[in-house]
C-alpha cells in the first residue's frame, strides 16, 4: 500500500501496512540503503580511479537488487534522503528519530515535528510547505568546480528539515560538552577540597608562627581574610611581572600601587582581628585590578611559569630559614637566661659572706651508707638542680633515706651550696662537691680531658669552620656544645672513683622531673648487668647506626648497627659489677681510639652505648618518659603515669622556647615567692 502524505501543517496518518513496514522491514531497508549508498560511493571511486580496480562487495549488490525489487523508487528516495547525513553505518537504529516529516506518527498539535534528544527530551520544529521531500533543487552556483571548471560531485542542498535536525544535534553536542566541563570542574573542586582537608590533618610547623605546639589554641577560621589578602598579593606579583614583560605600564603601576596598599593593610597580622580597618576596601580594589589584569595580559603558560618560579624561590627561603632556626635554637639552648645567671651570682655572693662554720650540711654520716638510696647529680644550673632534688623528696615515701651527691663546677659551687643551705631537702641528705677538686681527674688519666686540652680540639671548637653567616655551620653546631668541654658531662664514666664506698647509685640528669617514689629501682634485678636503663629503639633513629660510624671497621666488627639504644637521664648503676667489668677501662680504650673523632662525634651517649654494649638491662618504659624538650606530641597519659619525665632536647623548661604545655610539670616544684627568685625576676 503506498504511503500517503498530508498537507503541510497537518497530521500524518499511516495505514497498518506502513506501521508493519516501519517495525519489521525498516532495519532491512536501512541496511539496504546503506548498501546502496556504499555502492554509489564505490562506483564513483572506481570511476575516478581512487580505488583502482576493486570490485564492489557482492553482498551490497545483492541487497540493492533485492530492495529494488521490493520497494518503489519513491520509498527508496525517502530512505536515502533520511540516511545520507548520518555518516557511516550505525548500529543505533532504535535511537535514531531523524525520519522524514512524511513518516511522523500522530502528534498533538500537527504543526510541529518531534525530535528525541540524547537526554530523552523532545524538541519540536515547525514543518513548512516548501520543506516537502522531493522538492530538491540544485543551484549551479553552489556546485564546486574542480580543475578548470570541471564540476565535482553534485551537492544536493539540505532541506530545512535536515538543517533543523543538524542544529538540534549541534545543540545536543554543545550541551553535552558543557555538562562534561561542569563535571570536570566539580571533580577538580572535590579533589582540591579533599587535599585541603588532608593537609589540615598533617601535624607540621606553621610558617609565621612562633611555636608549633601553640597550634592547639588557634581557631582555624579566624584568618580567612588574611589568607585572601596574601593570595591576592601573590597573584598581583605574578601579573606585575607579566605586565612588565608585555609592556603594559598602566597595569604595572596600578597593580604595584594596589600591592603596596595591601601590604600596609596586612602588616604583621596573622588573624583577621589584627587587620587594619581599611582591609576590606583594599581587598575590593585589588580584586578589580586583578580582574583587569586577567582580561589584559592573562596567559596560562606564563602564569604557571611565574608561579612555579615563585614556589621554587619560596622553597629556597624556607630551607634557609630552617637552617637559621636550627642555629638559633641550638644557640638559645646553650645560653643561660638572665634570671638564672642573676640567681647564681646573688647566691654565690651570699655563700662567701657566710662564716665557714655555717657552710656545712647536716647528716654527713649518711653520705657513705650503702643501705640508703643514693643519687648522683652533675649540674651547673642551680634552678634545674633544685627541681630534681625537690621533686624527688616530695614524692618519696621515706625521704630520710635519700642521699643526693651533687657535683658542680668552680663557678657555681658557692651558688649550689647556698641554695641548699637556705632550702634543705626536708629530711633528705645532700652534699655538694667541686669537680675541679678531684685531683685524680687529670689529663694523664682521663683521655677525654687530654683531648679537650689538645690543640686540635681547640682548633675544632674555636677556629676551624668559623661561621660567616647565621646559617653556616649550623649542622655541626650541636657537636660544638660547650657542655662537651666540661668534665661534668664525662664524669658519669667515673662513678666508682667518685663514690668508692657505694654499691649502687641512681644517676639523674638535671633536666628531669621525678613524679613518683623511686625506691623500687634499687630492688630491680639487673641480672648481672651494669646499667639499668629504658630503651629507646621504638624509633629507627635511636639505634646504634645513627650514633656510630659503621663505615669504620672497628665499629662494624664489634657492634650490631640495629642494636637498640637506651637513654641517659635516669640510670641505675651496679658499681660492684662496674668494677668487675672494668667499665672505666673500656671507656678509656674506645675514647683513645676516637681521638680523631672518626668513630663518633662528641658527646656522651655514643661512648656510653659502646661502653655498656651487652651490659645494659632494659627497664620498664613507665620509669622514664623522654621527649618533652623536642616532641610536641608526647601522650599525656604516658607523662602522668611516668616515674620520671625528661626534657631532653633544646627546649629546656627554664628557657623561653620551652613547650608551654609541658612547662607546668617543671615549674610546680619551684618556689617563685623565694626572695632570691623574686629579686632576679624569675616567674612562671
Amino acid at each position: 500500500m503506498p504511503l500517503k502524505k498530508t498537507k503541510p501543517g497537518g497530521t500524518v496518518r499511516f495505514p497498518l501496512t506502513a506501521i508493519l513496514f516501519v517495525s519489521v522491514l525498516a532495519p532491512l531497508v536501512f541496511l539496504a540503503s546503506r548498501g546502496m549508498h556504499s555502492a554509489t560511493v564505490g562506483l564513483k571511486d572506481i570511476k575516478n580511479g581512487s580505488m583502482g580496480q576493486q570490485v564492489l562487495d557482492w553482498r551490497k549488490q545483492q541487497a540493492i537488487q533485492q530492495m529494488q525489487s521490493l520497494l518503489s523508487n519513491e520509498v527508496l528516495d525517502i530512505i536515502k534522503n533520511n540516511t545520507d547525513d548520518s555518516g557511516p553505518l550505525s548500529l543505533n537504529l532504535g535511537g535514531r528519530t531523524d525520519l522524514s516529516s512524511s513518516w511522523i506518527l500522530d502528534q498533538p498539535g500537527g504543526s510541529s515535528e518531534s525530535q528525541t534528544m540524547s537526554d530523552g527530551k523532545e524538541v519540536t520544529a515547525p514543518v513548512k510547505e516548501e520543506n516537502a521531500i522531493g522538492t530538491q533543487r540544485v543551484n549551479s552556483k553552489d556546485e564546486g568546480l574542480k580543475d578548470g571548471g570541471v564540476p565535482e560531485h553534485p551537492q544536493i542542498p539540505d532541506t530545512p528539515t535536515k538543517l533543523i535536525r543538524r542544529q538540534l544535534r549541534q545543540k545536543r553536542r554543545e550541551k553535552r560538552a558543557i555538562e562534561l566541563v561542569h563535571q570536570d570542574n566539580e571533580a577538580a573542586v572535590k579533589l582540591e577540597n579533599a587535599a585541603i582537608e588532608r593537609s589540615k590533618a598533617v601535624d607540621s610547623a606553621v610558617l609565621g608562627k612562633y611555636s608549633i605546639w601553640r597550634r592547639e589554641n588557634e581557631n582555624e577560621n579566624t584568618d580567612s581574610t588574611v589568607r585572601l589578602m596574601r593570595d591576592q598579593m601573590i597573584m598581583a606579583r605574578v601579573y606585575i611581572s607579566i605586565a612588565k614583560e608585555k609592556n603594559r605600564p598602566d597595569l604595572y603601576h596600578d597593580l604595584a600601587a594596589r600591592l603596596k596598599e595591601s601590604q600596609r593593610a596586612l602588616g604583621e597580622a596573622n588573624v583577621d582581628s589584627d587587620l587594619h580597618h581599611s582591609a576590606p576596601e583594599r581587598i575590593k580594589a585589588m580584586g578589580q585590578s586583578l580582574a583587569k589584569a586577567r582580561e589584559g595580559v592573562y596567559d596560562c603558560l606564563l602564569v604557571t611559569r611565574k608561579l612555579r618560579a615563585m614556589l621554587q624561590s619560596a622553597d629556597e627561603q624556607v630551607r634557609s630559614l630552617k637552617k637559621q632556626s636550627t642555629f638559633l635554637s641550638q644557640l638559645a639552648a646553650k645560653t643561660v637566661p638572665n634570671g638564672i645567671h642573676c640567681l647564681s651570682m646573688r647566691l654565690t655572693i651570699g655563700y662567701y659572706l657566710l662564716p665557714p662554720e655555717e657552710r656545712k650540711f647536716p647528716r654527713s654520716e649518711n653520705l657513705e651508707d650503702p643501705k640508703l638510696y643514693h643519687y648522683a647529680l652533675f649540674s651547673d644550673n642551680v634552678l634545674a638542680a633544685s627541681v630534681v632534688v625537690n621533686s624527688t623528696i616530695m614524692n618519696a615515701k621515706e625521704p630520710e633515706k635519700h642521699v643526693f651527691h651533687l657535683v658542680t663546677d668552680k663557678l657555681n659551687f658557692g651558688a649550689m651550696n647556698m641554695w641548699f643551705l637556705l632550702n634543705p631537702p626536708g629530711k633528705g641528705t645532700i652534699h655538694v662537691e667541686n669537680v675541679d677538686e678531684f685531683k685524680w681527674l687529670n689529663s694523664s688519666y682521663c683521655p677525654v680531658l687530654r683531648q679537650l686540652e689538645s690543640a686540635a680540639m681547640k682548633e675544632y671548637y674555636f677556629k676551624a669552620d668559623h661561621p660567616t653567616t647565621i646559617s653556616a655551620g649550623s649542622s655541626n653546631l650541636k657537636y660544638r656544645n660547650p657542655k662537651y668541654l666540661s668534665m661534668l658531662n664525662h664524669l658519669r664514666f667515673y662513678l666508682p672513683q667518685v663514690y668508692p664506698k657505694l654499691d649502687k647509685i641512681l644517676f639523674l640528669d638535671d633536666d628531669i622531673v621525678v613524679q613518683k617514689d623511686l625506691t623500687g629501682l634499687w630492688l630491680v634485678d639487673l641480672h648481672g648487668k651494669v646499667n639499668g636503663a629504658v630503651e629507646t629503639c621504638g624509633e629507627s633513629f635511636h639505634r646504634f647506626d645513627k650514633y656510630l660510624n659503621f663505615s669504620n671497621p672497628r665499629i662494624s666488627r664489634n657492634f650490631d648497627p640495629y642494636a637498640c639504644g637506651w637513654a641517659y637521664g635516669m640510670n641505675v648503676f651496679d658499681l660492684i659489677a662496674w668494677k668487675k667489668k672494668d667499665i672505666t677501662g673500656i671507656y678509656h680504650k674506645w675514647q683513645n681510639m676516637n681521638e680523631d673523632r672518626t668513630l663518633w662525634k662528641l658527646g656522651t651517649l655514643p661512648p656510653g652505648l659502646i661502653t655498656f654494649y651487652g651490659l645494659t638491662h632494659p627497664l620498664n618504659k613507665s620509669w622514664h618518659v623522654l621527649g618533652l624538650g623536642y616532641n610536641p606530641s608526647v601522650d599525656k597519659s604516658e607523662i602522668e603515669n611516668a616515674a620520671v619525665i625528661h626534657f631532653n632536647g633544646n627546649m629546656k623548661p627554664w628557657l623561653e622556647l620551652a613547650m608551654t604545655k609541658y612547662k607546668p610539670y617543671w615549674t610546680k616544684y619551684i618556689k617563685y615567692d623565694h626572695p632570691y627568685i623574686t629579686r632576679c625576676n624569675l616567674s612562671e
